[in-house]
């Protein structure tokens, strides 16, 4: 017989949600983070999915850059040479120069491709600026936001080595080429005043072809554009699909990151989810017996509890879509500067997939504890109510009851037991909570390993340039004399002499010319104790005797070579055959640059030595007093500036932060909603005891070691379990950047570390046990003994 009126499910539901206020505010809020942190790393992971592509197309990139010298080659030509490739579009030429700048602070930058452009746009690499203006008079300067370190703003001042004492070039404009064009640009007039006779302004061409797409078509491009001008007149090319490989190798690591943080988030989602239902199915077996009394069917209980789950997660759901949009707006925003993208926003079908995911997944998390009360049998769940199963638990009473601690600790260590589920779920949550904590320091430590990798020449304090050779990356282009360098022994005599100084070494950049290999080739040589500034090693060893070599992992994987393989080298006219000892991690150029010592190359001249300052010595006085020295010389010594390719570990150490941050939240309030229900469950009891004299204190001790043992389980299931997942996703980002990572990158959280993230889980539970031990500690004895 039903005695329950038509449509009384809504009213149920909503008394439901309304009487478990904390579980549906728990399972709100998990909604709400697992939805906030799913929409972050969905947009990022969108926003890093071809940028490349997107903005090529829409700035009408290049698919060939061509640089000329300018006195081989007229218009009619360079006309004539166009056609013969079938070219659809050509920007240019422009004036184009090789320009070594210096900041406010007298330090040297790397070397930056300028080019003289009237305006940003044309029918060719349309540039896009993103900050200030395009430069309109000789004195200002735009910079490409992609080619310099995020510290350049708005007005600063550079100055360009070969016009020392000349006006600055002031900063009026950041710009984006799609396809890297150039590094910085000015007007034509600026461009040919920073020229000198030593080193000529070249021709910049760039091209958009009918047939873009494969390497050998470009090739082929390449070479017939070449074949149709005077011979000697290209000096240099490079096709979209450099760049296109340069963007993605920085986009590419990213994914198997947001796919981890994402299945986390999801994870826990589901856990907490879970847990707060099952928990409101156990603490309502007596009314889930009064429905079925009055006529409700097992499916219509299903349903109820399902709703009860789903409308508080509706609710997480929606303030979680615009909430996860506002904290993925700095981090899209840092990813512009990373990936060299514009206007990054997030994809309008994360905000709809996202939500939509969340309620599936909390419907199916919400499932099985719903049918377990729809199979609930109506005299059972009257008969038991709230009242644990008889006999569950009692032996860990009677265990914890022996150890020599305060019996308000010992009933608190017992309850766990008495709700097994309840406890595995919590022991989950705990063991997600310090596993992403563990797995966020592991992975932060390797992005700062990455990028100290990545500039072994910034662990010096003070470069002192010589005044010739190359001092650093920015070799001249081809056609372009170096300056006579000073004595190399008289420099040496200066920075030996200098208080201060800890130790050095030279080191210099050489065009060279590898068989197999096209075009020119670039190597590092140094000279004395070079291991301050070696590459980190993923195979063999550093240089330490003649006849040696060091090559990235690019070069060794472009031209089949291994350890132990002889290279035949060719630098100025002069042939050596070089072993290779090592295998270096270096991404600058695709990792083909070679490492060799100087002593192999007698024809080269240290054009910098790097110093390694004693400690309290300040870099920028120990420069300005050696620069008195060395300068008659004709040398220079600076503090040495970062290179500012730590933007990608920048971007992903903020997600990782902001992402474990949420997760941690989550695992928190796991933790929160299956201590209030245990607690609320035994007020009774709670009663009882502080009738017959149990403190405030006690009772926020009993509540706190409730979850002491499920904290230090949990710490000891997620410090290996986070351990374990760096050892998995760090080469998996290494690898989908086509990069075999040095053991100091893949090295994860040292025993040091680990101690400190020991107590991380059951920190977690304590602080998640906290609210409700407070609230059991301020319940008076008389409004629990009438509590039923």
């Amino acid at each position: 017989m039903r005695l329950r009126p038509s449509g009384a499910l809504g009213p149920v539901v909503r008394a439901g949600v309304a009487r478990r206020r904390v579980q549906s505010l728990v399972v709100a809020l998990a909604a709400l983070f697992a939805v906030a942190s799913s929409v972050v790393a969905g947009a990022l992971l969108v926003a890093v999915d071809a940028p490349f592509q997107r903005a090529f197309t829409r700035q009408h990139g290049a698919h060939l850059t061509v640089q000329l010298d300018r006195a081989e080659a007229d218009a009619a030509q360079l006309a004539a040479a166009a056609e013969a490739v079938g070219v659809t579009g050509t920007g240019g030429p422009y004036p184009a120069l090789a320009l070594q700048l210096t900041d406010q602070e007298g330090r040297r930058l790397s070397a930056l491709t300028a080019v003289g452009r009237p305006d940003p746009g044309g029918a060719v690499d349309r540039l896009e600026l993103t900050g200030g203006r395009w430069a309109a008079a000789p004195g200002e300067l735009v910079l490409s936001r992609s080619s310099v370190s995020a510290d350049f703003r708005l007005g600063t001042v550079l100055r360009a080595a070969q016009h020392p004492g000349g006006p600055g070039l002031t900063v009026v404009g950041l710009a984006f080429s799609a396809g890297r064009s150039a590094d910085a640009w000015v007007t034509p007039g600026q461009l040919d005043a920073l020229a000198t006779p030593e080193r000529p302004a070249t021709l910049q061409v760039l091209h958009r072809l009918a047939e873009p797409d494969g390497k050998d078509q470009l090739d082929a491009a390449r070479r017939k554009f070449a074949d149709a001008l005077p011979a000697g007149a290209v000096l240099g090319s490079a096709t979209w699909l450099d760049a296109e490989r340069a963007a993605d190798e920085g986009a590419a690591p990213t994914v198997p990151f947001l796919l981890t943080f994402g299945a986390l988030g999801l994870a826990m989602a589901v856990i907490t989810v879970a847990g707060a239902v099952s928990g409101a199915v156990g603490t309502g077996l007596r009314r889930i017996g009064i429905l079925k009394a009055v006529g409700f069917t097992p499916a219509e209980v299903v349903r109820a509890y399902l709703a009860q789950a789903l409308v508080p997660a509706g609710a997480g759901v929606l303030l979680g879509v615009p909430l996860g949009n506002l904290l993925a707006l700095p981090l899209l925003a840092d990813a512009e500067q990373a990936y060299g993208a514009v206007s990054l926003g997030v994809a309008w079908w994360v905000d709809l997939l996202v939500p939509a995911t969340a309620l599936a997944v909390v419907a199916l998390a919400a499932l099985l504890p719903a049918l377990r009360a729809g199979r609930l049998r109506t005299v059972e769940a009257i008969a038991v109510g709230r009242t644990p199963r008889a006999g569950r638990g009692r032996r860990a009473h009677r265990l914890a009851a022996r150890l020599p601690l305060p019996r308000a600790v010992t009933y608190g260590l017992a309850l766990p037991f008495a709700h097994p589920v309840r406890a595995l779920a919590m022991l989950l949550v705990v063991a997600f909570g310090t596993l992403t904590t563990v797995f966020a320091v592991g992975l932060t430590g390797s992005l700062g390993a990455v990028g100290a990798a990545q500039d072994p020449g910034g662990r010096a304090g003070v470069t002192v340039f010589t005044g010739g050779g190359s001092g650093g990356p920015g070799v001249p282009a081809p056609g372009q004399a170096e300056r006579p360098a000073a004595d190399p022994a008289r420099i040496r005599a200066a920075i030996e002499a200098q208080p201060g100084t800890a130790g050095y070494y030279g080191r210099t950049w050489a065009e060279i010319s590898v068989p197999g290999v096209s075009g020119a080739s670039r190597a590092v040589l140094y000279e004395g104790d070079s291991r301050r500034g070696a590459l980190e090693l993923i195979d063999g060893h550093w240089l330490d005797g003649p006849g040696q070599l060091v090559a990235p992992s690019g070069f060794l994987t472009r031209t089949g070579h291994r350890i132990g393989d002889t290279v035949r080298v060719v630098h100025q006219g002069t042939t050596r055959e070089l072993r290779i000892v090592g295998e270096g991690f270096e991404t600058a150029d695709e990792g083909m640059h070679l490492h060799a010592l100087l002593a192999d190359f007698p024809a080269a001249d240290p054009g910098s030595y790097l110093v390694t300052l004693a400690d309290g010595t300040d870099p920028a006085g120990y420069a300005a007093r050696l620069t008195a020295v060395v300068g008659p010389l004709g040398g220079e010594a600076v503090a040495t500036a970062p290179d500012g390719r730590e933007g990608l570990a920048l971007v992903l150490t903020a997600m990782a932060a902001l992402l474990t941050l949420l997760l941690v939240g989550v695992a928190g309030l796991g933790v929160l909603n299956s201590v209030l229900l245990d607690t609320r469950e035994r007020v009774r009891d709670l009663g009882i005891a502080k009738a017959v004299g149990m403190t405030p204190r006690q009772t926020v001790a009993l509540v706190l070691s409730s979850v002491t043992l499920i904290g230090l389980l949990g710490t000891a299931l997620g410090l290996p379990a986070g351990a374990l997942l760096h050892a998995v996703v760090v080469p998996a980002m290494g690898h989908a950047a086509g990069l075999e990572l040095p053991r100091s990158v893949l090295a994860g959280p040292g025993p040091s570390q680990l101690a400190l993230l020991a107590p991380a889980g059951l920190l977690i539970a304590l602080l998640g046990a906290l609210l409700p031990a407070t609230w059991a500690a301020r319940t008076t004895t008389a409004t629990a003994l009438r509590t039923e």
